[in-house]
């Protein structure tokens, strides 16, 4: 007879994989993020060595981290699994990934598996449904995660660091080195303060304010909600120029900017265009526009998608830059926020046994869920693409 306690303590590495057939333990596949401008990763080291403790096995493929400055070592001494294949590490009961998987990807996931990753509702196409369809996959989309008082947790923590890099990226290109304007963001005694102005008043807005008032500038916040334009006033904390949005008003605040700030975020699938064309010939030559709503559409006329590797153009003598992933230029930050966000939600998935029992007894892990066992179950995705959907409630009650 076979002693199966013996080894135990000598390959310590490999404990996890002694308590899979635990049943409250889950397989977790972390794969590398192969979108050009996606550096961020969805754990951490320090995330992993949590999960292992707690019974789960975590598969990471090689390199996934080393953007955000994660060696395969760091996921190694973990106690994680690292992997020299895409698909060993879509092979999991629980996948994690920031950008949505290509149709390639999906193929290697295991059928009725569970993926967690962002959906960039304007990137998809009908492939990408129909691919998890086939595959029988849950799906969910992270930045459409509630916590429990309603928030949007991921949303939440990217907006947080994109309003304040995104002054950080204004100061830089404002400054002579790229043929800006020659401003330091902020002001000096005896010199007038930069003048800023950030057309939207949610988390973006507050983050992007927070900073430009630290930093000495003058700021102006544009948006049609007055609870918005109130809420950001008081957790500023003083007294700040807002305005609704009209044309006159806006189009001379953007005449004396430094700075604008395109922060309002899609309500209905799609921003409007607030900032016209003519508005941005009116700015002054050399100013900067930042449009940080650029992967819903963008909320200024002259906004064209840029990269990190070519973030900038100029047009109307005005500085654009338009990257739509501005919380990857802080790549170890966001993966350290996104880490603290999903390891909780992991540990609660592995108590209950996995992603069904989650969407079964969490609303706010449900409003996630876009596909369901072969089911598209989001109603805007279906009209996008002229799709039938089923509503997600009615699948559980059927199963239960």
């Amino acid at each position: 007879m076979v002693d199966l306690t013996e080894g135990i303590g000598i390959y310590p590495k490999e404990a996890p994989a002694k308590v899979k057939t635990s049943k409250n333990s889950l397989v977790i596949g972390l794969p590398k993020e192969t979108a050009a401008q996606e550096k961020r990763v969805v754990l951490t080291p320090e995330a992993v060595a949590l999960l292992v403790n707690n019974g789960q096995q975590v598969v990471i493929e090689t390199n996934a981290g080393l953007h955000a400055k994660f060696s395969d070592k760091d996921y190694s001494d973990a106690g994680g699994k690292v992997v020299y294949s895409a698909k060993e590490a879509f092979d999991a009961e629980v996948v994690l990934k920031v950008e949505p998987p290509t149709t390639e990807e999906i193929e290697y996931m295991k059928a009725g598996s569970c993926l967690i990753s962002a959906l960039q509702l304007g990137k998809q196409h009908p492939d990408f449904i129909h691919g998890l369809n086939r595959k029988r996959i849950t799906a969910v989309a992270f930045e459409h995660l509630e916590d429990k008082v309603g928030g949007m947790p991921v949303v939440r923590a990217m907006s947080e660091i994109a309003g304040s890099t995104v002054m950080l990226i204004a100061a830089e290109y404002l400054s002579s080195v790229h043929e800006g304007k020659g401003l330091i963001l902020g002001g000096i005694t005896g010199v007038p303060p930069t003048e800023v102005v950030i057309v939207g008043a949610g988390t973006v807005a507050e983050y992007a304010a927070r900073t430009a008032l630290g930093l000495g500038a003058s700021i102006k916040v544009f948006d049609n909600h007055i609870y918005k334009l109130r809420r950001i006033k008081q957790l500023l904390g003083q007294q700040v120029y807002t305005s609704t949005i009209d044309n006159y008003t806006l189009g001379q605040a953007l005449k004396e900017a430094d700075v604008v700030i395109g922060a309002l975020r899609a309500e209905k699938g799609k921003n409007k265009i607030v900032v016209s064309e003519e508005m941005v010939s009116g700015m002054m030559e050399g100013s900067i526009i930042i449009d940080v709503s650029i992967d819903q559409g963008g909320c200024i006329e002259t906004a064209e998608m840029t990269s990190h590797e070519n973030p900038t153009y100029v047009k109307h003598g005005v500085i654009h830059y338009c990257v739509p992933n501005i919380a990857s230029r802080v790549a170890r930050t966001a993966s350290a926020a996104l880490s603290n966000i999903f390891t909780p939600i992991l540990l609660q998935m592995a108590d209950l046994r996995g992603a069904e029992e989650m969407i079964f007894n969490y609303k706010w892990f449900m409003k996630g869920v876009y596909t369901y066992r072969g089911s598209l179950t989001n109603a805007y995705l279906a009209r996008k693409f002229s799709m039938t959907h089923k509503e997600l409630q009615l699948l559980l009650a059927a199963r239960y």
